[in-house]
């Protein structure tokens, strides 16, 4: 029984050992946690061109008018 508890110890260290590694060896030189991926930004309408340009156009075409009265 000594020998099989024996075993299945060196087993989970040889396990545990590839296992660090191979973590250390795909993270190169950086510390700490690999980043995560930024999530997408969201864009508001004062961010997005289409709508500013289109807010430009109408204000524009207001000035051109001339005024009622």
């Amino acid at each position: 029984m000594l020998k099989i508890l024996i075993v299945v110890l060196l087993v989970a260290l040889a396990i545990y050992a590839v296992t660090r590694l191979l973590e250390k060896r795909g993270r190169g030189n950086r510390p700490g946690p690999r980043p995560r991926q930024a999530p997408p930004r969201v864009m508001g309408p004062d961010d997005d061109p289409d709508f500013l340009r289109d807010l430009e156009r109408k204000r524009r075409r207001q000035e051109d008018e001339p005024e009622a009265g």
